[in-house]
């Protein structure tokens, strides 16, 4: 048994603090995917409550100075310290707040969401301005408190919530580096698709119970594990819960089974690395993910590096055509890499193609950015919205509902969690590279189902450190190099150009 006592104190004061996370977490799903619309008031409150007792818990006396005293002790190990590190980590972050400002934080947020969900199918932005407004205002307040508590810039401040080992200056340059390549390489692209037959779309109705069970069926075989986890229905997919009790959700389309099926699979990457992660660190702030952007890199790496390529697909798409009774050319798996692997851009980020997906983060980035910053308000961000998308993707949205309104993030108060998923998926790809390049059976398996190489050393190179390692440093040791555009630019010019 370690001999430092006052890091044992602090195990088990974090113990409980994450597990009132944990249901915190439950509260979110039911909220997102169970709860009666009439009861949003009442969820409103019982999470307002929630933070604020995880907020006491961890901003008492007590925390810093154990903090202090148990860095003061040493003779803690590796692991040991980097869950020490983790745990300063938090407490820094909500000792730059006060009890009021999280309570009000969670309040406006909960109303601002609610407000959302009926705006964004009427696509009326009027009627959720006033409440972003008042939410804006609370997360820049409380953006200035946590930058001059952790000396970042505010925007920085928010985004070492997400992820502690991104900063704004390299994000600018790695988002710049995509930007110069991408407009060229996007023409290029879309003159050799246009040089092909056009993909067949499979013609529905394609009935939500079928889908959910094929959905299921692939689950499974990617290797989740249903007896410590739920697939359900939301208004925006998302996975949630805790490592013990995953919840994933995603929306159907009767009349389209291309997007929900790759919705789940994106989401059971996620789950799988809460699966996955380390056991032996449950309770702990080491035994939690390393950082969205590592999150979102496993569930790009399931999606898009394995699910929608021809591996994947020809053990896929016998599955496919018995779910849906299909037959004939629009179900073969070269068909089916095709409709996949179709770049057209869209409106939408949740079902953009690789190509074009970082397009929509980098303008998500900016305008979050600029409005932190002060320098954009809320009553412009349509205009903003629509003027960005114009340049970037020479579209222009017909209305809010698929533009700025189409996001869950900012009306649910994830100020800077936007840039995780272009930087996920330049890990993912980097990731999956080092992967192959270390076992030749991981591609072998999946083109036979059998995903069991690739889950073992996702484990072991993944899933398996949590946060016991930066982000930046858990990159650097599973693939050789720190995270950069490189290996996602050699797998576009593979899949869309070869």
């Amino acid at each position: 048994m370690n001999s430092n006592s006052h890091y044992r104190q602090l195990v088990a004061r974090f113990q409980r603090l994450m597990t009132l996370g944990d249901a915190e977490a439950m509260l979110q799903w039911d909220w997102a995917a169970m709860m009666p619309s009439g009861s949003a008031e009442a969820r409103s409150e019982q999470l307002a409550v929630m933070k604020a007792i995880g907020h006491g818990l961890l901003v008492s006396p007590e925390i810093e100075e154990l903090l202090e005293a148990a860095e003061s002790d040493g003779g803690l190990d590796i692991r040991q310290t980097a869950n020490l590190r983790r745990m300063k980590h938090m407490w820094l972050h909500e000792s730059a707040l006060t009890e009021d400002m999280v309570t009000a934080l969670s309040k406006a947020s909960s109303k601002c969401e609610t407000a959302w969900r009926t705006a964004r199918p009427e696509s009326n932005f009027a009627a959720v301005r006033p409440g972003l407004e008042a939410l804006l205002d609370l997360v820049r307040e409380a953006a200035a408190a946590k930058a001059e508590r952790l000396g970042l810039s505010p925007y920085d401040a928010l985004l070492d919530k997400y992820d502690p080992s991104a900063g704004s200056d390299d994000i600018d340059a790695e988002f710049s580096d995509l930007e110069a390549f991408l407009p060229d390489f996007l023409k290029e692209v879309l003159l050799r698709q246009a040089q092909r037959p056009a993909a067949i779309v499979p013609r529905g109705p394609f009935p939500v119970n079928r889908q959910r069970r094929l959905s299921m069926r692939l689950m499974t075989a990617l290797g989740f594990d249903f007896t410590h986890g739920r697939l359900d229905v939301s208004l925006h997919p998302f996975c949630g819960g805790s490592p013990d009790d995953v919840r994933i959700t995603t929306r159907y389309d009767k009349n389209d089974f291309t997007s929900s099926i790759m919705g789940v699979l994106h989401e059971t990457g996620h789950a799988l690395y809460e699966m996955g992660l380390p056991k032996e660190w449950r309770g702990q702030p080491a035994g939690r993910a390393s950082g969205m952007s590592i999150h979102e890199s496993q569930s790009l790496l399931i999606e898009m590096q394995v699910c929608r390529s021809r591996d994947f697909l020809s053990f896929a798409a016998p599955l496919f055509a018995e779910a849906f009774d299909g037959e004939g050319p629009a179900w073969e798996a070269d068909n089916l890499f095709n409709l996949y692997t179709k770049v057209e851009p869209g409106f939408i980020r949740v079902v953009a193609d690789e190509v074009t997906y970082p397009s929509h983060v980098i303008l998500r980035y900016r305008l979050e950015k600029a409005m932190i910053a002060g320098d954009l308000r809320v009553a412009d961000l349509p205009a903003a919205w629509n003027d960005g998308m114009k340049r970037m993707l020479g579209l222009t949205p017909p209305n809010d509902r698929e533009g700025c309104l189409q996001d869950i993030h900012w009306f649910g108060g994830d100020w800077g969690y936007f840039p995780t998923y272009t930087l996920g998926a330049m890990a993912a790809a980097q990731l999956f590279e080092a992967a192959r390049n270390s076992n030749e059976g991981i591609v072998e398996g999946i083109r036979r189902g059998d995903f069991v190489p690739l889950l073992a050393w996702l484990r072991e190179n993944v899933h398996g450190k949590g946060s016991l390692l930066t982000s930046h440093d858990l990159m650097t040791e599973a693939t050789g190099r720190p995270l950069n555009p490189d290996a996602f630019k050699r797998h576009l010019r593979q899949r869309y150009l070869a």
